[in-house]
C-alpha cells in the first residue's frame, strides 16, 4: 500500500488563470468597484444632504488612513495565503473554519447589494437621460436588462478583457472629475472653504453616517487580494496595488469634495438638497458650459456599468473558492476552459440580479431609492463589518502564525486597524437611520442589520454541519490554489502539485 497521503477532495476543484494581471490592472478593477465618478457625483452631495455636514473631505482621508493600517496586516497575510475568497479565506484561517464560512455568506450579501443595485441605479438615472438626449421613453428595467447583458457576457470572459474594459471607463471618468474640479478652482464663486477638512467633523452627531458614507467611496479596495491568484507577482503586486488604490481614492475624492463645497457657495447644504447628484455637474458647467453637463452625466452612467463589472467579478471568485472547496456544490468551483474564468460562479450571480431585477420591474418598486440607495448603503454597512472581523483575523493569524513577519506587520498596525474599525463599525450602526435617511426604528434600520446576522450565523450552522457530516471539506475550508498552509501540514505541497492541473476540471 502507497505510504503517501492524497490530499483530501475538498479542497480544489480547480484553479482559476494565473500571471493575467500586473499592479496596473488590479488597480483599474479596484478603483472601478469604488466608482469615482458615481461617489463624488452622488455619495458626496448625498452625504450633505442627509447629514448637513460639509467634512466630507477629512472623513475621506481619515478612512484612507485606518483602511491603510487596516492593509499594512491584510497584504502581510496575503504573502502567506492567496485565495480568491479573500476574506473568507483570512477568516477561516485568523479566527475559525466557521466564522470564516458564515463571514463568505455575509461577503456573498453585501457584494450581491452593490452590485444589483448598480442596475436599479443606471435604469432609473438612464430613463429620463434618454428621454432627453434621443426622445424615447425607455422603461428604467429594459435599460438595467441591457447592462445585465453585458456584465453577464464580460463575466465568463478572461479576467484580463474585463481588465481592459474597465481601465477605458476608469480613465475616462477620473479625467473627467480632475478636469471638473480643477474647473471649480477658476468659478467666480469660488472661495477656498476649511470645512470639508474640519476635523470637528468626524465627532458629534452625524458624524457615524458620515464615516459610512465615506468607507462607501473605498469599497472595492480589497479587491486586491481577490484577485491574487490571477496576478503576475501576487507577493508584490498586491501590495502595491492596494496602497495605491487607497491613496488615489483619498486624493481624488477628497479634493474633488474640497473644490465642490468651495464652489458651490455658502448654502452648499442646501443645493445638495435640491439639486443631488447635479450639483457636481451643475457646479463646473459655470466654466466649461451645458456640454460639460451631458458629458458628465454620460460617464457617471459609465461609471455604474464599471462597478457592475467589477462587483461581479468579485462575487463570481468568492463562489468559485466556496464551490472549488466543497462548501458551496463542487459545480462553481469550475472555469471556463481557456480564459480560466470562474464559469458558474458568474452565470449564478447573472442569473440573481435577473431574478431581482424582474421582480422589481414586475412589482412596480422604486429602482432609484428601494434598489440603488438602500442597496449600496446595505452593502457599505457589510463590507464595513466584514473589513473589522477581517482585521480580527489578521490578528489571530499572526498569533499562530508568527514568522515572516515584523512586529507592526503582525500586531502593532493590525491591532490599531481593528480599534479604530470597531468604533466606526459602532457609529454606522448607531446612525443607521441617518446613513438610510429614514425614521429610527424603520424598517431598514433593523431588517439590514439582522439580515447580515442571520446569514452569517447560517454560514456558521453549514459549517459546523460540514465538520461532523464532511471532515474532508471541512479540513479544506479556506485554503487556495495558492496556500501557504494546509489542514495536515502538507498544503503547499498539495498546491504544488495543482500547479499542473490548473484547468483540468473545467
Amino acid at each position: 500500500m502507497s505510504t503517501t497521503a492524497s490530499p483530501p477532495q475538498s479542497q480544489l476543484s480547480s484553479a482559476l488563470a494565473r500571471d493575467r494581471l500586473g499592479v496596473a490592472a488590479v488597480v483599474f478593477f479596484v478603483m472601478s468597484a469604488a466608482a469615482p465618478l458615481t461617489v463624488v457625483a452622488g455619495v458626496v452631495p448625498t452625504g450633505l444632504a442627509v447629514t448637513g455636514l460639509t467634512g466630507i473631505s477629512i472623513a475621506f482621508i481619515a478612512m484612507a488612513v485606518v483602511l491603510a493600517l487596516f492593509a499594512v496586516g491584510y497584504v502581510a497575510m496575503s504573502r502567506h495565503i492567496a485565495n480568491a475568497g479573500a476574506f473568507y479565506a483570512y477568516i477561516s484561517q485568523g479566527i475559525g473554519r466557521p466564522v470564516g464560512v458564515g463571514a463568505a455568506w455575509l461577503a456573498l450579501l453585501a457584494y450581491n447589494c452593490f452590485q444589483i443595485a448598480a442596475y436599479g441605479g443606471f435604469g432609473a438615472i438612464a430613463q429620463p437621460l434618454f428621454k432627453d438626449w434621443f426622445g424615447v421613453d425607455i422603461q428604467w428595467w429594459i435599460l438595467a436588462l441591457v447592462c445585465w447583458a453585458i456584465t453577464a457576457i464580460l463575466g465568463v470572459r478572461d479576467v484580463a478583457v474585463n481588465g481592459k474594459v474597465l481601465a477605458t471607463l476608469l480613465v475616462a471618468e477620473i479625467i473627467l472629475v480632475v478636469v471638473f474640479s480643477f474647473a471649480d478652482l477658476f468659478s467666480p464663486s469660488f472661495h477656498a472653504s476649511s470645512a470639508p477638512l474640519d476635523l470637528g467633523s468626524l465627532v458629534g452627531a452625524g458624524s457615524g453616517a458620515l464615516l459610512a458614507m465615506a468607507i462607501t467611496g473605498f469599497v472595492g479596495f480589497e479587491q486586491s487580494v481577490v484577485f491574487s491568484e490571477e496576478s503576475r507577482d501576487p507577493r508584490r503586486t498586491v501590495s502595491r496595488a492596494t496602497y495605491i488604490s487607497i491613496a488615489l481614492i483619498a486624493l481624488l475624492y477628497g479634493f474633488a469634495a474640497w473644490a465642490m463645497i468651495s464652489a458651490a457657495g455658502d448654502d452648499v447644504v442646501g443645493r445638495a438638497g435640491n439639486e443631488g447628484p447635479d450639483l457636481f455637474f451643475n457646479v463646473a458647467s459655470d466654466q466649461l458650459g451645458t456640454t460639460a453637463i451631458h458629458l458628465g452625466h454620460a460617464l457617471f452612467l459609465t461609471s455604474l456599468i464599471a462597478a457592475m463589472i467589477s462587483f461581479h467579478n468579485i462575487i463570481s471568485r468568492y463562489t468559485f473558492s466556496l464551490g472549488r472547496e466543497g462548501v458551496l456544490p463542487r459545480a462553481f468551483g469550475r472555469t471556463v476552459p481557456g480564459t480560466g474564468a470562474p464559469k458558474n460562479g458568474s452565470l449564478a450571480q447573472s442569473a440573481l440580479g435577473l431574478i431581482v431585477l424582474v421582480l422589481y420591474a414586475v412589482m412596480g418598486w422604486d429602482p432609484l431609492v428601494q434598489m440603488f440607495f438602500w442597496g449600496g448603503s446595505a452593502g457599505g454597512i457589510g463590507v464595513l463589518l466584514l473589513i473589522t472581523v477581517t482585521s480580527i483575523a489578521v490578528i489571530g493569524y499572526f498569533a499562530k502564525n508568527p514568522t515572516g513577519e515584523d512586529f507592526w506587520h503582525r500586531i502593532g498596525a493590525p491591532v490599531l486597524g481593528t480599534i479604530l474599525l470597531l468604533v466606526m463599525s459602532y457609529l454606522a450602526l448607531a446612525n443607521i437611520a441617518t446613513l438610510f435617511g429614514v425614521e429610527p426604528g424603520s424598517t431598514p434600520t433593523w431588517v439590514v442589520p439582522l439580515a447580515y446576522a442571520v446569514i452569517a450565523l447560517a454560514g456558521i450552522i453549514w459549517a459546523l454541519i460540514l465538520r461532523s457530516s464532511r471532515p474532508d471539506v471541512y479540513s479544506g475550508i479556506g485554503l487556495g490554489a495558492r496556500s501557504a498552509t494546509s489542514a495536515g501540514g502538507g498544503g503547499g505541497g498539495f498546491a504544488a502539485a495543482l500547479a499542473g492541473d490548473q484547468g483540468s476540471h473545467s
